[in-house]
């Protein structure tokens, strides 16, 4: 599959296996920045224990204001085999993990399918879950039928004009739409254990971003006029406008509170029963990782 590359909807047509690279940078190595306890996910995943993270190198999107910068452009991170990725899923189980979080994967797909078949052939029991930005093929989230427990995918615009303009997408909400029908698809029912964490289904994180609360209410009344609450919806304030990035001059500021508030309250006002929301304080250079490599 990489030796002509259409994994994702940018279809660059590149010879991964010959080192060629396309738009998200990465060859047919999987590269890893970073594998270890991550505490700052949607309490369901992180819990008490901390959900066990691997944070892939390389983007299929690069947002303009993407807070993993380091890694999704810049390609921080160390190339390791299949067998090895095995291998981290083990030793992050042996630290207390709820459940194996895979970061930003999307480009890497049949090399995460393999490695995750080799670990239960091994024996391995925690659930996967993929962590994605929406823009992917329908055709790519079937290839992860049977081997992911729960999807945690973006939907950031409805707009069109968004998504080209900050992440250089046309039609990412036709794709994110379709990719997230077959992820429901596969994980239809929200499935919990004793102590509350998620062991298979669907979470939709929407990130509001400064001046944009209209787009936000659309997404919002797509998924619940969709799926009502039979998924969970995460509506998120923590936009960070970090530092270093070349960012749009509407994309210098924070939320503000009335902008986060308005598009809660709209959501409310819709029905939704089934989300989380965000208190102040999450708007911080802080929650970002250090892609240090650790644990890799």
């Amino acid at each position: 599959m990489l030796d002509n590359c259409t994994l994702c909807p940018r279809n660059c047509n590149v010879n991964r296996i010959k080192g060629e690279k396309g738009f998200c940078n990465s060859d047919s190595n999987i590269r890893v920045a970073r594998a270890a306890l991550h505490y700052w996910e949607e309490p369901c995943i992180s819990g008490d224990n901390g959900s066990g993270a691997v944070f892939f190198s390389g983007c299929t999107l690069k947002c303009v204001f993407c807070q993993n910068n380091a890694i999704s452009r810049g390609m921080t991170g160390k190339d390791i085999s299949l067998e090895r990725l095995c291998e981290i899923f083990f030793e992050l189980k042996e630290k207390g993990a709820n459940n194996i979080n895979l970061v930003t994967g999307d480009h890497y797909i049949p090399m995460i399918k393999e490695a995750i078949i080799l670990a239960k052939k091994q024996g391995f029991d925690l659930p996967f879950v993929f962590n994605c930005s929406g823009y992917e093929k329908e055709e790519q989230i079937k290839m992860l039928d049977g081997v992911i427990d729960v999807y945690l995918p973006d939907m950031k615009y409805f707009s069109d004009d968004l998504s080209v303009r900050y992440s250089n997408a046309k039609n990412y909400f036709q794709k994110a739409k379709s990719s997230i029908s077959e992820m429901y698809r596969q994980c239809p029912e929200l499935v919990f254990d004793n102590n509350g964490i998620i062991k298979k289904g669907l979470i939709i994180r929407h990130l509001v971003l400064p001046g944009c609360v209209e787009d936000s209410k659309r997404v919002i009344s797509y998924l619940y006029e969709t799926y009502g609450d039979k998924v969970i919806l995460s509506i998120m304030n923590q936009y960070t406008p970090v530092s270093g990035l070349d960012l749009p001059d509407e994309l210098g500021r924070k939320l503000t509170s009335d902008e986060y508030d308005e598009v809660v309250d709209f959501a409310l006002d819709l029905g939704v029963e089934n989300a989380y929301i965000q208190e102040e304080g999450t708007v911080s250079e802080s929650f970002i990782p250090q892609f240090d490599n650790e644990g890799v």
